[in-house]
């Protein structure tokens, strides 16, 4: 059983990829990244905002079918006022809107995503539900396709290296192409937006397990809403010149290798304007308790301390303690 387990994670995950592919058709970093003003955004509500945000507690919704895709059992559920919704249970649930809050509040594109802690359903699976992950599956958007972290017209700038960085400082480990969307406005051409999407696999820990790496199986390379594993997790050990050494070992090494420390120190700067007011709410928002957001962003915020430091030191070989 372990085995076929095994060789059902290789085929599954696809391709082990050995290096980053530059753009052969570079796009404008605003279909991924744009300047936000941070301290403005509302870490609560979300991109979505106090319009869009369903009932986080007491509300019904119409069971549409059951979710067929992902490791995360789930729903697509339509509301009172004919919306559809993607429902994700489990740990998941918490990470990914929490996850989303932060990357939407240094820029990136991000869909509308809640945390409702008690909610029921009506219809083929009816009665209360468990505490789920909620994102609107249209307002006035599309999904068109998937993007890769290996080829996309990306490569090379430094808001998408920025966007590793974050991944590397949530310990979002699962960077694979299939959670990765392109959405189209109703604008049509021209008005793509690139997102990365699932962000549940984030806030936990990640293992090393040499086998794991080589038989390219994802869905055991780590933790997920896992405070003890997060807390324990470094982040850098080490800077050879430009070259930042990273704690992370995984599938994806060829793509943290494309990290300079300029990259490190631009998306820490970001990180940096987040407010504690913000950091709390974008926590509230997944539906965490205050002590543990409390130790949630000390270590993030230790992170970011650990990341800006690389600014202050020589380009000559430098060691970081973690």
């Amino acid at each position: 059983m372990l085995v076929l387990l095994m060789l059902t994670g290789v085929v599954a995950c696809g391709p082990i990829h050995t290096r980053v592919k530059p753009a052969e058709n570079p796009q404008k970093i605003s279909s991924l990244w744009v300047d936000s003003r941070i301290a403005t955004r509302d870490l609560f509500r979300g991109v979505g905002g106090a319009r869009i945000a369903p009932p986080v507690r007491g509300g019904r919704f119409a069971f549409v079918e059951r979710k067929s895709a992902g490791t995360n059992p789930g729903y697509e559920v339509q509301d009172a006022r004919g919306r559809n919704w993607s429902v994700k249970l489990g740990k998941e649930a918490q990470t990914e809107v929490v996850a989303s809050r932060i990357l939407w509040a240094v820029g990136y594109h991000q869909p509308a995503t809640y945390y409702v802690a008690e909610w029921s359903m009506t219809g083929a699976v009816a009665g209360p539900q468990e505490p789920a992950r909620f994102r609107l599956e249209s307002d006035g958007q599309d999904v068109a396709r998937d993007w890769s972290w290996y080829e996309n017209p990306f490569v090379g700038m430094q808001a998408f290296r920025g966007l590793l960085v974050l991944q590397l400082i949530l310990n979002n480990w699962d960077l694979k192409t299939v959670n990765n969307k392109v959405y189209v406005s109703d604008g049509g051409p021209g008005t793509e937006r690139y997102v990365v999407r699932d962000l549940g696999a984030s806030l936990g820990g990640a293992r090393q397990f040499p086998l794991l790496q080589w038989l390219n199986i994802r869905q055991m390379q780590g933790t997920r809403n896992d405070l003890e594993a997060f807390e324990s997790m470094d982040f850098i050990a080490g800077v050879d010149g430009d070259r930042v050494r990273f704690a992370y070992r995984g599938l994806d090494e060829p793509l943290i290798d494309s990290v300079s420390r300029d990259d490190v120190v631009w998306a820490c700067r970001r990180l940096q304007q987040i407010t504690d007011r913000q950091w709390r709410d974008a926590f509230r928002a997944g539906g965490y308790t205050p002590e543990q957001a409390r130790r949630y962003i000390t270590k993030i915020k230790a992170k970011v301390h650990e990341g800006l430091a690389l600014d202050s030191r020589p380009s000559k070989t430098a060691r970081v303690d973690p």
